[in-house]
């Protein structure tokens, strides 16, 4: 398929496609390990990330979107930045720094104390970390309840639409 001169390939495996396809959220979600909903989050927050939209809200990706969001990923999964470090490191660094970071070209420094994930998370009083207190490491661990939590909700609302055998 053809678009504005630009060729997006549909029914393929995103690992077969050529490196000037487009791509689909999906491919870009499984590609680097995010779920969806959190790309489209992202599309809110970072207003840099603008996949072309089409026909439904369809949402195609440009290998500098691609390389632009896995920066995103390295700055808040990897390097521990919150939503507002990332933001500035885009606006400090520009779209090319940090598509750069995106294809392991460049690193960003560390996080600044205000642009740390380790500032936002539970502490007891006296800022030590508690035996409750949630640590960057465990951001991956969390996610992945959080996807499970998201595949119980959804066999649930399958259930829910299963028509009651007491009515019928």
């Amino acid at each position: 398929m053809t678009l504005a001169g630009m060729t997006i390939e549909t029914g393929r495996d995103a690992a077969e496609k050529r490196p000037g396809a487009f791509r689909t959220i999906s491919e870009v979600s499984e590609d680097i390990a995010v779920p969806q909903h959190v790309l489209r989050f992202w599309e809110t927050r970072f207003s840099q990330i603008k996949p072309l939209k089409r026909g439904g809200g369809r949402r195609y990706y440009r290998p500098e979107d691609v390389d632009l969001i896995k920066g995103v990923r390295q700055l808040l999964h990897g390097q521990g930045y919150t939503i507002r470090g990332a933001q500035r490191v885009l606006r400090e660094g520009g779209v090319r720094f940090v598509q750069a970071i995106g294809r392991g070209e460049a690193a960003a420094g560390a996080p600044s104390p205000q642009d740390s994930e380790a500032e936002t998370l539970p502490a007891q009083e006296n800022h030590e970390p508690g035996p409750d207190a949630l640590h960057a490491s465990d951001l991956g661990t969390v996610e992945d309840v959080l996807r499970e939590l998201y595949a119980c909700r959804a066999a649930l609302a399958a259930l829910r639409a299963l028509p009651d055998p007491a009515e019928a």
